[in-house]
């Protein structure tokens, strides 16, 4: 299934202080705290702190625009200024954010930690790929990606079959592959 971020209606953060489109949630109907995983992509457009996620783990990506640094409350800074770096922090630390210049967009992956765990995979490379049981989403990030259910587009995601699915990247094309894995 192919899912178009023009269709996923923005919505305020938890905070109330910036704006997101989730592209996917498990479960599905889960609410803003009782999911396990969640995928989006953030508008940021102030320097206004992240949202708190108490017990979750969380990872982010720089989409485009010029980034931001991030100041964590146990004191780590980070640039989060070059696109396409997953960056992980715990959901629960309280963060501050300065623009590197303007508006950003950025992606996002949480995971309800003791439940799940996972990542964000980039791709690059030209030519076929083989997702796994543990592949959730696809982002189209960059470029054209051919998937068993269509053509991705920039800002596109597919959830592929939890079997072995192929997918093709186009030159130039790029893409952020969510993996996630029941913690036993």
């Amino acid at each position: 299934m192919i899912t178009r971020l023009a269709d996923c209606p923005s919505q305020r953060w938890k905070n109330g202080l910036g704006r997101t489109r989730e592209i996917a949630v498990q479960p599905s109907a889960a609410d803003g705290d009782g999911f396990l995983w969640r995928v989006s992509v953030a508008e940021v457009d102030s320097a206004a702190p992240f949202s708190s996620f108490p017990g979750i783990d969380r990872q982010i990506v720089l989409l485009d625009g010029a980034g931001f640094t991030m100041t964590l409350d146990d004191g780590r800074v980070h640039a989060l200024t070059t696109p396409f770096v997953p960056f992980a922090f715990p959901g629960e630390a309280r963060v501050d954010v300065a623009l590197a210049g303007g508006s950003t967009r950025d992606f996002n992956l949480m995971l309800r930690r003791g439940h799940v765990r996972g990542g964000i995979e980039v791709w690059r490379d030209a030519g076929p790929h083989l997702t796994d049981a543990a592949t959730v989403l696809v982002y189209g990030a960059r470029g054209t990606i051919d998937c068993a259910d269509g053509t991705l587009h920039p800002g596109d995601a597919w959830r592929p079959s939890p079997d072995a699915a192929a997918l093709t990247l186009h030159p130039g094309a790029l893409a952020l592959v969510v993996r996630v894995e029941t913690v036993t």
